[in-house]
């Protein structure tokens, strides 16, 4: 480890210290020696007494930086895991953090766009609207139109915070192995990998100019979401300008209410909306935590989602797509075998596992779970189960639904909170089901064929012409194999030749080598027959 990272180290450690967050630990005999270690080191003792938890949690996480910003993110949104007083401090991560200099953020901008704002726009707010671990946001007007934009820029330096942690992190992955006998089974090294892919997407906001475009197209006239518009002509990679949207922000149950939205409707489109990203689409924002979510003021009885910050998406290839969702459907089907067999067949398990072994395991495991009732059945707890269950039978770690399960965890945390009674359930199986029917069904073979209808009419215009050419190489090839029969039946006669002239040679030679020893009738017949082989020899052809 380089003194860089383990200075970093020691700064993550003491920073959690400082604000006492170890406090959380359980007393065993695992976490024992730790606490000798940190009584006898004084000077990293709870400098924040006086402060809640959930408070010194939130400023810990905030002290280390936009990695572990997204970390306490995530944790917000989990209201069935943590009390209020502890998610409610982790929201403010969302879209409260800290802002720099709105005179920085303004020179950043001048430079990306090549000169002075007052060019292009007036009324620039150095006042950040909203400030996040990656970017901040500044309201501003285009100057000819009055139209309302908004700013997006990155914050100076953010890429050599964000280095340091990933070094770090790829260092203490590849110690894994070593410390656990679980550590390659983790992939902890493909995991990192995959996480410092999104960071770095996020790190070019032309990606997520990129993201929004698309995310736009797909949902367009769609009444569950929208995408606010772009402006490509001025995003740069550290800056970006995008329309200015007015909504209340999904976290804010109060105005919602007040404002008569559908709050069922409301949790019902959430599921819905990631539902269809993920399965119609192969495209789904991954970063939905609340501070990245709003929804539309107007018809507040039929509910539009706003989504914003589209830096980190997911995708799933169509193999890991049906077997998560036949998984999915066969767990709320209780049908024990299909869930194990799906797990094999997709690779995520060995191919020798012993699937009576592994289906008892998960009907143990996961059947308790059905003592509630659906609309209580956590789609988190499910995830966790299988996968608990997996791990026993060498499942490895799948990068590619890292994202998918961190955005399933945003939306039942979002959508428990909007609807505590909503069955999310009842909402995703028709979902899942028809798309399965459609993978497997008449409509999937329709579907394929008008995908490949273009490609097929432009080879049905060619085709008499394919065809010609055809049979014009058939007669070539004809003609080549003529000539190939000829040369294979002149090889044969030759090598009957050479094989009767070498039954001729060894014939007179070995006669005249035994020339004395034999009779002398017999060495002259023998002599005889060597010159008549070899005559037969000459005239073959």
């Amino acid at each position: 480890m380089k003194f860089k990272q383990i200075a970093r180290f020691y700064h993550i450690i003491k920073t959690l210290l400082t604000y006492g967050v170890d406090e959380v630990l359980p007393y065993n005999r695992y976490t024992r020696p730790f606490r000798c270690w940190r009584n006898t080191l004084f000077w990293l003792r709870n400098q924040h007494k006086d402060k809640a938890f959930g408070l010194r949690l939130r400023l810990a996480l905030q002290e280390l930086g936009p990695v572990w910003i997204k970390l306490g993110q995530m944790l917000s949104t989990r209201r069935d895991l943590f009390p209020p007083e502890i998610a409610d401090e982790l929201a403010l991560l969302q879209d409260q953090v800290d802002p720099f200099d709105g005179q920085l953020a303004r020179e950043q901008i001048e430079q990306a766009l090549g000169g002075p704002l007052e060019t292009w726009f007036t009324d620039f707010n150095e006042t950040a609207l909203a400030s996040a671990s990656i970017a901040q946001v500044h309201t501003v007007r285009f100057k000819d139109s009055e139209l309302e934009v908004v700013f997006k820029v990155l914050r100076p330096d953010i890429q050599h915070a964000i280095e340091a942690d990933l070094s770090l992190m790829y260092q203490l992955a590849t110690w894994l192995p070593r410390l656990s006998s679980e550590g390659h089974r983790l992939r902890a090294v493909e995991v990192v990998r995959e996480y410092e892919k999104t960071l770095r997407d996020e790190l070019d906001l032309r990606r997520e100019m990129a993201n929004a475009i698309q995310l736009r197209a797909n949902f367009e006239n769609s009444p569950m979401l929208y995408i606010p518009q772009m402006y490509t002509e001025f995003c740069h990679r550290n800056v970006i300008v995008m329309e200015r949207i007015y909504g209340i922000p999904v976290s804010n149950i109060a105005e919602l209410e007040a404002n008569g939205t559908d709050m069922k409707l409301l949790a019902e489109r959430g599921v819905q909306v990631f539902f269809t990203q993920v399965f119609r689409d192969s495209f789904f924002h991954a970063d939905m935590h609340p501070g990245n979510i709003f929804v539309s003021r107007e018809h507040p009885h039929d509910p539009q989602y706003i989504g914003i910050d589209c830096g980190i998406i997911g995708r799933l290839g169509e193999h890991d797509k049906r077997y998560l969702a036949e998984s999915f459907v066969a767990f709320f089907n209780r049908d024990y075998r299909r869930v194990a067999e799906m797990h094999v067949r997709s690779g995520w398990t060995p191919a020798d596992t012993d699937i009576d072994a592994f289906e008892q395991a998960f009907r143990e495991v996961c059947e308790p779970i059905f003592a509630k009732p659906l609309s209580e059945i956590s789609f988190g707890q499910v995830l966790l189960n299988l996968f608990n269950v997996a791990r026993e039978f060498n499942m490895e770690v799948q990068p590619q639904l890292v994202l998918l399960q961190k955005t399933l965890l945003y939306i039942e945390g979002l959508g428990r909170q909007l609807y505590p009674q909503l069955d999310l359930w009842q909402t995703a199986k028709p979902f899942l089901q028809n798309w399965l029917d459609e993978q497997v069904g008449v409509k999937s073979v329709v579907k394929k064929l008008q995908q490949k209808l273009p490609h097929l009419r432009e080879q049905f215009v060619e085709l008499p012409e394919t065809l010609f050419n055809a049979l014009a190489q058939q007669e070539y090839i004809q003609q080549e194999l003529v000539k190939i029969n000829k040369n294979l039946q002149k090889q044969v006669h030759e090598h009957k030749k050479y094989r009767v002239l070498g039954l001729g040679c060894v014939i007179f030679l070995g006669t005249l080598w035994q020339y004395t020893a034999l009779p002398v009738g017999l060495s002259s017949v023998l002599l005889v027959l060597s010159v008549i082989i070899w005559t037969i020899g000459f005239i073959l052809r």
